[in-house]
C-alpha cells in the first residue's frame, strides 16, 4: 500500500482529537511549508527520519533512448532524500 496524504490525515484523526478536516488541513500545511522551504533552497531535516535537499545537476551528455544518438541534457535541480541512521537501522531490522 502507498502512503497518501489522505491516509496520513486519517491516522492523525484517529490518534488525536482533531477532526478529519483539521487533520487534512494540518497535513496540507506541513507539506506546503516543506515545499516552500525546498523552493527557497533550504534543506528540510526531520530528526530520526532524514533530510530532503535540492541539488544542482550540471549540463551533461546523454543518449536519446529512441535512437541512441548523443544529446545534451540541460542543467536542472533534483530533490534528494538521505535517511537518518536510525531509520536505516529500523528498515534493516536492527535495534536502536
Amino acid at each position: 500500500m502507498t502512503l497518501t496524504k489522505a491516509v496520513i490525515a486519517e491516522a492523525i484523526y484517529k490518534k488525536t482529537r482533531y477532526t478529519k478536516i483539521q487533520s487534512l488541513e494540518l497535513v496540507d500545511s506541513l507539506f506546503e511549508i516543506m515545499k516552500q522551504t525546498l523552493e527557497s533552497g533550504e534543506d528540510v531535516l526531520i530528526s530520526s527520519f532524514g533530510k530532503f535537499s535540492v541539488k544542482e545537476k550540471g549540463e551533461r551528455i546523454g543518449r536519446n533512448p529512441q535512437n541512441g544518438q548523443p544529446m545534451m541534457i540541460a542543467p536542472r535541480k533534483v530533490l534528494t532524500f538521505k535517511c537518518s541512521g536510525r531509520l536505516r537501522d529500523k528498515i534493516n531490522g536492527k535495534r536502536t
